[in-house]
């Protein structure tokens, strides 16, 4: 057969549609402006899936470009169901768009690939018979074990970088991503029973290491893939990307209570800079401690807000406004001065230490009784069920 099919019935937090015909496969392709790769992808995708292996393919489109029209004008020539799911809003990037694509999908098995043709399709076959084969909830097509390459990285810089991120996420995720070789491929294949979409909350293009970190299958398989130059166009990877995953990894690894509470404590000691710094520069200029101690500390509370709103709590900030957040923040983080003044004080004329010394002994003495205060009344975690509208079908 050849059709294009149009999402019609509504997928919780986005208008999505159900694809028909539901086939052994999802393919799943995350899209921004590739209106000169998808016609040679879905020509690949002709000559080496379906024969082997029935299959559907889900577009999720975030482009800004006629990337859509060009999608449906070669999905007639297709003898598979195509689908395009188009958002107006590209919440959480490219991995935000994986998600969407995972809860559009009807298969068992769902196959994540680049729009840019870097990707083989010839590969998606294997990847679902490995799978089956190692009875695997997750199969990863890998650039770094025997028989792969990452020959389409353009340029030295890439591969260093493609290299070092690889590094820094196994070195924060030994145990979770234990057996992934490759836990920066964009490339996997996944069991749809072995993902439960609404846990994830990806930011940016790394959506393998989201799935792999909050809902890993037990069992994981990988294949050695050859990283192919793209078709046509242009790399997205940016310095603003590359931001988003360091972001992306400082949430992944402060998930949990404990790790929230160690990152808080990094971010409160990080600040001791800025409050030192200050409070040296205010004393040097022969103001009294005290009052030299309340300007300075709101260094420090400018900086902690910043660090902790991007790195602790990003998931937590639609429940309040940013003004509101902060006001609470500030008000908090002022308020132990009632507290900790009155113990540098004491710290300075009872024990004799120095002001600089008694403001750090202060400050970490404090900790845990911020850090309760800021997740509590700062950032109240979301209720269940709250959901916001993403985009529309097309």
């Amino acid at each position: 057969m050849s059709s294009s099919h149009e999402y019609t019935a509504p997928v919780p937090g986005i208008d999505a549609v159900e694809v028909p015909e539901p086939g052994a496969v999802t393919i799943v392709v995350p899209t921004y402006n590739e209106s000169g790769n998808v016609r040679q992808l879905l020509r690949l995708i002709t000559e080496s899936v379906p024969a082997r292996l029935p299959c559907e393919v889900v577009f999720v489109d975030d482009s800004t470009d006629d990337t859509p029209e060009v999608i449906r004008e070669a999905a007639q020539d297709c003898p598979f169901p195509v689908a395009v799911l188009h958002r107006d809003e590209p919440v959480g990037g490219l991995g935000g768009a994986v998600v969407e694509g995972l809860k559009a999908a009807t298969s068992e098995w769902i196959v994540v690939m680049d729009g840019d043709c870097q990707h083989p399709p010839s590969l998606v076959p294997e990847l679902v018979a490995t799978g089956e084969r190692a009875n695997a909830g997750l199969v990863v097509a890998s650039r770094y074990i025997d028989g792969g390459s990452r020959a389409g990285l353009a340029g030295s810089y890439r591969v260093a970088v493609s290299r070092g991120a690889t590094w820094l996420t196994k070195a924060l995720f030994p145990r979770r991503l234990h057996g992934i070789s490759d836990p920066m491929s964009g490339f996997f294949a996944i069991r749809r029973s072995a993902v439960t979409a609404d846990v994830l909350r990806p930011l940016g293009y790394k959506i393998l290491l989201e799935l792999a970190v909050r809902s890993r299958p037990r069992q994981v398989a990988e294949v050695p893939f050859v990283f192919e130059d793209r078709f046509a166009g242009e790399s997205k990877s940016s310095a603003k990307e590359g931001l988003r995953f360091l972001r992306h990894l400082a949430g992944l690894r402060t998930a949990s209570p404990l790790a929230r509470m160690v990152g808080f404590g990094l971010i409160g000691a990080s600040g001791f800079v800025p409050n030192l710094a200050g409070l040296w520069a205010l004393t040097a200029l022969h103001m009294h401690y005290v009052p030299a101690e309340i300007l300075a500390n709101q260094l420090g509370v400018a900086w902690n807000f910043l660090l902790i709103e991007h790195l602790l709590f990003r998931d937590r900030r639609a429940h309040r406004r940013w003004w509101d957040r902060l006001g609470r923040f500030a008000l908090l983080a002022n308020a132990d001065l009632v507290l900790r003044i009155p113990l540098i004080a004491l710290l300075v004329h009872r024990f004799h230490l120095g002001a600089l010394p008694a403001t750090a002994l202060a400050l970490v003495l404090t900790f845990v009784l911020r850090f309760v205060g800021t997740e509590a009344l700062v950032y109240i975690p979301r209720r269940r069920g709250a959901r916001t509208t993403a985009g529309r079908a097309v």
